[in-house]
């Protein structure tokens, strides 16, 4: 368990877990009316949410498999991260990838936030990297099976 400094603008309560087992916090649209995104279209929805993550950690925004799976909502650029020194509002871009619109209401549940530790790269230029099974096979090289 961490501690995270947060300012809730929102006429909602903070995010929490569905569950206590959930990994994500569940992030609400802060609207001012319902939001309807034709097919393919995509916004910025706003959460109310401000806070100040400890070096180390970034949040991760997440789809929510409900929104995905039965309308076909999406979270571009998933996970979106962000970092310990942000400090504005978190907002949740938002697309339609279905063939129909679909209408997200105020308060609705868009999103999940993740918390999760992170270590930063300090680069170390070789001439060769060591060998390994796989070597350089991508893409599908380990199979489907």
């Amino acid at each position: 368990m961490i501690h995270v400094a947060v300012i809730n603008e929102s006429p909602y309560d903070l995010p929490s877990y569905a569950t206590v087992s959930s990994a994500g916090l569940d992030l609400r649209a802060v609207l001012n009316h319902p939001l309807t995104l034709a097919p393919l279209e995509r916004s910025i929805v706003g959460t109310g949410i401000k806070m100040a993550l400890p070096q180390g950690y970034e949040a991760q925004v997440r789809p929510r498999s409900g929104l995905a799976a039965k309308q076909g909502i999406s979270v571009l650029n998933a996970p979106g991260t962000i970092d310990a020194d942000y400090r504005g509002e978190v907002g949740v871009i938002l697309v339609n990838l279905s063939n129909q619109a679909v209408t997200i209401a105020p308060g609705e549940r868009i999103a999940q936030l993740v918390v999760a530790a992170y270590a930063q790269v300090e680069w170390k230029p070789v001439d060769a990297l060591e060998e390994s099974a796989r070597g350089a096979g991508g893409f599908g090289s380990t199979g489907k099976k």
